[in-house]
């Protein structure tokens, strides 16, 4: 028996059946539809997928006919009695309960959007996206909006896709996140190109100011939403994408056990601690990497991958041990990408683990072909081994690209050296002979040797002798932040006027992008200068990273 469809449940399910012709799988699904794609949702309600049905992957009807499976909606799991191997399921259409055995349950109750005990929480005209009523629900209110304006509170994932799409349908938007960035996972400078797109688009950005009440009239309906500030922002729309929280309540009453991130505690055959009972999708936890922590990842393919082996597992016995989890992620926001695998930097300060990373920014192929754009590639690495830790992308185009490629490696526990060596295919349309991937492994390679040493973008250089090696041009369009007191000498004339620094001085040098520093400090070290760091990414990571003023 499986409790709960969509990712995780509906490939249990298939998979189940595909491995085993006689078993008798039911299904268990409370709401209306059994298997839809959750992540296209926003998509529709701004009307780039035209057709609502795109998103029903697989009907009742279609489970039943094919695979034989015992499909019931609107049906929900109130209880599992362990000792009797029984499930108390309440029909919803109906309200009776019934008792079902079971040899082997699957539990997948998904998670539900939180929604923070403020006043107003419950007024017409407020929302959370999770499933495709709350979509019908969404896209309903747009279609139906005199004023053309809408509030969304949560810049993660799914609140600046929602952004995104309702831009796209002429409204007005604004965004509130507590934290003082968009995307929270994400190091804060890397998810700079997003926040300016979100500006040229229109969008109010409300940074580390968290909802504090939903404004109402006198019927009950949203006028807006007052932030922990004091200040109010106006709209009948408001959505809050604010993250979710996992449905455990029916495994906590059977008593099954909890991981420390509040998930569903699972083994790598994605058993519970009873057996006969297993796990998957947003209500469990999925051991990491690289911290080989047990946590919750609430993506659909993590769900998908565990649903699978788990449906095997329980209809034969046998299946391979899940793989560690990345929480490898991307969204699209306007013309930006941003994409993760693994961790931040942030991230890993967090966890205790020793990292460090380099910065490169260079075109998502070569530059001499039509179409290049900027591409910013954040590598994370232990600086004792360099196993490679987690890596983030930003650009127009290719992030998908290099993060599946870094998280690929990663998954065989690749070095930074492995990355240097990567055969990657290369033809001018698609990248260059030395892709983004090598480029920051490069530079990681040479922190390691001790070639070049690389300090954060973010670093205080107040008592560095800063040499940026950009032309005077360059320095007068984008003066480098907190560098006011930097000497100006390109690095082509380093040589010649390398009499006007102090090699006994911590000395830092910077240019555009890196490249050039790194010529530089290969220079300074050569000529005696024993302290030099070379600032990752240049001003353009600098800049994005230290905002003056």
């Amino acid at each position: 028996m499986i409790v709960g469809g969509v990712a995780g449940g509906a490939s249990a399910a298939t998979r189940a059946r595909r491995m085993n012709e006689s078993a008798e799988i039911i299904l268990l699904e409370k709401d209306e539809y059994v298997s839809f794609a959750n992540c296209g949702l926003p998509y529709h309600i701004g009307e780039e997928i035209v057709d609502r049905g795109q998103l029903l992957v697989a009907s009742k009807e279609l489970l039943e006919r094919r695979f034989r499976l015992d499909v019931r909606v609107r049906h929900e799991a109130t209880a599992v009695n362990r000792a009797a191997k029984t499930v108390t399921v309440r029909n919803l259409s109906t309200g009776e309960d019934t008792q079902l055995s079971y040899d082997k349950l699957i539990l997948s109750p998904g998670a539900a959007p939180f929604v923070p005990p403020i006043p107003g929480k419950d007024a017409s005209g407020v929302f959370t996206l999770r499933n495709v009523a709350d979509m019908d629900h969404i896209k309903a209110s747009v279609d139906d909006s005199e004023t053309k304006t809408a509030i969304v509170v949560g810049a993660g994932f799914i609140g600046l896709e929602v952004v995104e799409q309702l831009v796209n349908r002429g409204f007005q938007v604004a965004l509130a996140e507590m934290q003082p960035q968009v995307l929270p996972p994400f190091d804060a400078e890397m998810v700079e190109p997003i926040q300016c797109a979100l500006q040229a688009n229109g969008v109010g950005f409300y940074a580390g100011d968290g909802i504090k009440a939903i404004l109402t009239d006198d019927m009950n309906v949203a006028t807006g939403i007052e932030l922990s500030s004091g200040q109010q922002i106006k709209s009948n729309l408001v959505i809050l994408g604010l993250g979710v929280r996992p449905n455990t309540q029916l495994a906590l009453d059977a008593g099954l056990n909890i991981g420390k991130t509040g998930g569903i505690l699972t083994n790598r055959w994605l058993q519970t601690n009873d057996p006969d009972i297993y796990a998957v999708g947003d209500a469990s936890e999925y051991v990491t990497c690289p911290t080989d922590s047990s946590m919750r990842v609430a993506l659909a393919g993590p769900a998908n991958r565990a649903g699978r082996l788990a449906g095997e597992h329980a209809a034969t016995g046998s299946c391979h041990p899940i793989a560690n989890v990345l929480g490898t992620a991307i969204v699209r926001v306007f013309d930006q990408t941003a994409g993760m695998t693994g961790l931040s930097l942030k991230a890993a300060t967090r966890f205790g683990v020793n990292a460090t990373s380099v910065t490169v920014v260079t075109g998502q192929h070569a530059g001499y072909f039509p179409g290049a754009t900027p591409l910013t590639l954040k590598l994370v690495f232990d600086p004792t081994d360099g196993r490679v830790l987690g890596a983030q992308a930003v650009g127009k185009d290719g992030v998908d690209k290099r993060i599946d490629v870094i998280a690929t490696a990663m998954t065989f526990k690749a070095t930074v050296q492995d990355l240097a060596g990567l055969d990657l295919c290369y033809a001018p349309p698609f990248g260059s002979a030395k892709d983004p991937v090598h480029q920051a492994a490069f530079a990681a390679c040479n922190h390691l040797a001790g070639v070049d040493t690389f300090i954060p973008a973010d670093a205080d250089l107040s008592d560095a002798q800063l040499v940026d090696v950009r032309t005077s041009d360059e320095v007068k369009k984008s003066p480098l932040a907190g560098g006011g007191h930097a000497v100006n000498i390109p690095v082509d004339d380093l040589r010649d006027r390398i009499g006007e620094l102090d090699a006994s001085r911590k000395t830092v040098v910077s240019c555009g992008v890196g490249v050039r520093a790194h010529v530089a400090a290969r220079i300074l070290r050569q000529h005696g200068f024993d302290n030099v760091r070379n600032l990752s990414g240049g001003a353009t990571v600098r800049n994005r990273a230290v905002k003056e003023g």
